[in-house]
């Protein structure tokens, strides 16, 4: 079915490096670089925000309201929202569903994280995790595989469940992973808010330290702090303001959750999420009205959920992106990066950029931006715009949380796209989208409100 309601665009963007956990920063204070940065591309203040909503896990209630404060107290709705790793994305979805509804026209989708070392663990260890009917599934499951039990913290187990059925199923084996594993960090190296930027060779990413049967420690997404921003607007707005040199139209999303054949199927491939990103992708395409392979043909750059790389593997398959059981033969052709037919995870991915479950998925759709600008520098995708249209290619962003919830974006340039004039480089005063600076007390002045200034809260850290 077509998308409903009126266009959308993304016009500011902004993203805080992806670092190691080890409390060096507060969520506040990078939420605020990550909100300020976006302001300032979008050439914004805070009192053009009517509505945003903010995306963390771990974090106090209203954690979101103590955030964007520091910006400005102007009484606009701010939810929190916490939908495990899609957390960011549900909150972009969020925004934009009201700006493509009418009720606004500008909203704000921020993300943040401060994490602890490790595997991810409950906060509440005195009741059951929601995601505990997964891991016993799994694990019932395990038997079934020619693998059989497996052994590994949970999430990785599962996801490791997951591609061994597949090997079994379609063919493929571990080096398929360490060959994802190694394009991912080979990506990463030309990515400054990278997390990791070693460029492991497939060697190295199997001779990792064996976290479960299938993935090594290299094939992992680590625990990460971070906060990644988007403002989204409608189409009155962007030409009011003057973005037509860089508003980049979210021309479809949706979301979805589990249905029965999570369970019902008997599948570790759906115990991970495989038919739930098969139907955000197939309701996006459909939104597009993008039939078919041809449909996914226009597609050149994407950023997807490899929280493992045993994730990407079956991700390429839900989205469509090869024929089924055909994604080990498109990683073997090498048409997951740089001279094949897409670009996947041009960032590094999360095995290598790193996963702070709240900023996460805003900061997939910071990336797709920055590609489809054009702004991307180093990690830049190639032919994007080779082809008769001038709006060019499409970039694809998916982004999975178990428990579950997936959101999938297709995101292009508009027909009025027009490069020249003052952009957001010129605002912020570098090209953001392949260069990472810190904000100075300047930049929050430029961008925090007029109206409520005097009632801002002090600054924590700059």
């Amino acid at each position: 079915m077509p998308a409903l309601g009126r266009r959308t665009f993304i016009v500011g963007v902004g993203c805080t490096a992806f670092i190691k956990p080890r409390g060096q920063r507060t969520t506040e204070e990078m939420g605020l670089e990550a909100a300020t940065k976006a302001l300032l591309d979008a050439g914004l203040t805070y009192d053009a925000v009517e509505v945003a909503f903010v995306g963390y896990c771990y974090g106090d209630s209203t954690t979101g309201q103590r955030a964007l404060y520091q910006l400005g107290m102007t009484g606009i709705p701010i939810t929190n929202v916490n939908n495990n790793c899609s957390t960011g994305s549900t909150a972009l979805y969020n925004a934009n569903t009201l700006v493509k509804s009418g009720m606004y026209d500008c909203a704000l989708a921020l993300g943040f994280e401060r994490m602890s070392r490790g595997s991810l663990g409950t906060n509440f260890p005195d009741r059951e995790p929601p995601t505990l009917i997964l891991n016993r599934a799994t694990q019932e499951l395990e038997q079934t595989l020619s693998t059989g039990e497996n052994h590994g913290p949970a999430a990785p187990r599962m996801f490791s469940n997951g591609a061994q059925e597949y090997f079994d199923k379609y063919g493929g084996h571990i080096n398929h992973l360490a060959q994802i594993a190694s394009k991912n960090h080979k990506h990463s190296v030309n990515n400054p808010y990278s997390q990791f930027r070693d460029g492991w060779t497939v060697e190295q990413v199997l001779a990792a330290p064996k976290i479960t049967k299938q993935l090594t420690k290299y094939m992992c997404s680590p625990t990460s702090d971070g906060a990644a921003c988007a403002i989204v607007v409608s189409e009155d707005f962007v030409h009011k303001h003057g973005l037509e040199n860089q508003a980049i139209e979210l021309v479809a999303q949706a979301m979805t959750t589990d249905d029965p054949a999570t369970f019902e199927n008997k599948s570790e491939m759906d115990v991970v999420g495989y038919t739930m990103s098969k139907n955000c992708a197939d309701q996006v395409f459909s939104q597009a009205g993008l039939v078919g392979k041809q449909g996914r043909d226009q597609v050149g750059v994407v950023e997807l959920h490899d929280c493992f790389a045993a994730n990407e593997l079956l991700t390429y398959d839900a989205l469509g992106l090869c024929e089924q059981g055909q994604a080990h033969k498109l990683v073997e052709r090498g048409d997951n990066t740089y001279g094949g037919k897409f670009v996947i995870n041009p960032s590094g991915g999360l095995e290598a950029k790193g996963h702070p479950l709240g900023a996460t998925g805003i900061g997939m759709h910071f990336y797709i931006t920055m590609q489809l600008r054009q702004w991307a520098g180093p990690m830049q995708a190639p032919g994007l715009f080779d082809i008769a249209d001038k709006r060019g290619k499409y970039g694809l962003v998916h982004n999975i949380g178990l428990g579950g919830a997936v959101v999938c974006s297709l995101l292009r340039r508009p027909e009025f796209f027009k490069e020249g004039g003052e952009d957001g480089r010129k605002r912020i005063g570098y090209n953001h989208g392949h260069e990472c600076r810190p904000i100075t007390r300047a930049d929050v002045d430029k961008v925090k409100s007029r109206k409520s200034s005097q009632y801002v809260l002090q600054l924590a850290r700059l």
